[in-house]
């Protein structure tokens, strides 16, 4: 299926300039709060965390504030847990999927671990219900050292900055990094026409799998902690099955449940850091088995579910 065909802006086989990716900003809406439905939630988390704000999204310093929640107590003998949510704003569950393990979780994992939480890195796209940022940039394909998107860079600095503040350092203290994602119908509906227009390439649409999943890293597959989450979240959600060709989103199984992606190749969140476990969740909030809560309840299953392994695997 020929995709640029498809999308209404743009001419087939020339990619954007600056012209068409205005084009694409004046289309973009304000569908929800950000402030409303996510920073007054992080700000209610300050009597038990401590919450930082790390930078302001230029396209309205005011408005989108960035923020990160670490537990107190930190201690370099602790494994260090990089959460993230929101890459993609448009996918709902990750952003509050990692508020809410923070709110209901995080506390009784803290004397084991040291917690960085960054609920919503894309906040402009939480707001327009977007995979990209206004610049038309993928901030989730942006996480490499020569990245245009904000969004990435400034998590990638504030990271870097914690070295000072808590004699950390990025690459050796992270041990667990969990990406919470979602595939939704709207990737073949929308967000990957848009893609093919904008490059002037040719992107043929894929089955969207029907529950969760997970994107393992190539390189760092750790099938183990991968299976170890599948197995928390299947107790509270369904599994995405392979499709015909025993392929998710067009990827290979590698076992049940889990695909793996080049990350660092790639430029993902998942990859910026020599995490030992990593892994980046997908929930399928379309599905007719799920609704918004138990797509939040599947995000904070994974997190917990990873936390579990690695708990068990230190005293084995």
């Amino acid at each position: 299926m020929n995709q640029e065909k498809a999308y209404p802006i743009g001419t087939p086989g020339k990619v954007w300039g600056p012209e068409e990716k205005a084009q694409w900003l004046a289309n973009q809406t304000i569908k929800r709060s950000y402030q409303q439905e996510v920073v007054a939630k992080i700000e209610s988390l300050k009597k038990h965390f401590d919450v930082e704000q790390y930078g302001s999204l230029s396209y309205d310093f005011n408005k989108y504030p960035l923020y990160a929640i670490k537990t107190r107590q930190w201690s370099r003998e602790k494994a260090t847990i990089l959460i993230t949510g929101g890459v993609h704003g448009y996918e709902t569950s990750g952003v509050q999927g990692a508020i809410r393990f923070v709110e209901s979780k995080a506390l009784s994992y803290s004397e084991q671990f040291n917690f960085i939480v960054v609920p919503c890195v894309s906040p402009w796209g939480y707001e327009t219900i977007n995979r990209w940022n206004p610049n038309a940039i993928d901030p989730n394909r942006s996480f490499n050292k020569d990245s245009t998107a904000e969004e990435s860079v400034a998590l990638i600095k504030y990271l870097h900055s914690l070295h000072s503040e808590l004699n950390f350092e990025l690459n050796s203290q992270i041990n667990i990094h969990i990406d919470l994602h979602e595939t939704t119908d709207t990737d073949n509906s929308e967000f990957r026409p848009a893609l093919a227009a904008r490059d002037a390439v040719e992107h043929d649409n894929w089955n969207i799998p029907d529950g969760f999943y997970l994107v393992g890293n190539t390189l760092n597959p750790t099938a183990d902690f991968q299976q170890a989450i599948i197995k928390s979240v299947e107790k509270v959600t369904h599994i995405a099955p392979a499709d015909e060709n025993n392929k998710l989103i067009g990827v290979s199984l590698e076992q049940w449940g889990v695909i793996n992606y080049a990350a660092k190749e790639l430029g993902l969140c998942m990859g910026m850091t020599e995490a030992e476990y990593v892994t980046t969740t997908e929930v399928y909030p379309d599905s007719p088995s799920v609704d918004d809560e138990n797509c939040i309840i599947a995000q904070v299953a994974a997190i917990t579910g990873g936390l579990d392994y690695v708990l068990n695997k230190s005293l084995s």
